[in-house]
């Protein structure tokens, strides 16, 4: 499926994709509005979020209820390279969460899709048109 990238102002890009518009602006000290989330950013959350939908259905698959769960995520960031150099992923778990189960819920966030990605990038070629 083909995701339509457009520019509608400013320093805001939009991409429509699946029937939803997805948002991005800069920060005001990158000259943007601040008005949405910049696109670096949604690509952590992506990463968060993938993460946690692993999780829940874990847990929903196993009849574990999975109130007051939540997933914190930290990044590092390496000043040296410019990048973020590690991303630790803690997930709270219910107080009645089954101690066998631990090791599993851990191994079915690593099967997320987004951290797939990262392990084996895709190949990208940027072209242009015109009209």
């Amino acid at each position: 499926m083909d995701m339509q990238i457009y520019f509608p102002g400013g320093k805001r890009v939009y991409a429509e994709y699946g029937g939803f518009t997805i948002e991005t602006d800069q920060p005001a000290r990158g000259g943007g509005d601040d008005s949405a989330p910049a696109p670096f950013d949604l690509f952590l959350a992506s990463i968060g979020t993938c993460a946690g939908i692993y999780a829940l259905g874990f847990m929903q698959q196993r009849g574990i209820d999975p109130a007051g769960s939540r997933i914190t995520m930290r990044t590092h960031f390496d000043q040296a390279a410019g990048l973020i150099s590690k991303i630790d992923l803690e997930l709270k778990l219910p107080v009645d969460f089954p101690e066998k189960y631990r090791a599993a819920v851990i191994n079915a966030m690593n099967l997320c899709t987004v951290k797939k990605h990262l392990h084996q990038p895709p190949d990208f070629e940027v072209t242009t048109v015109t009209g």
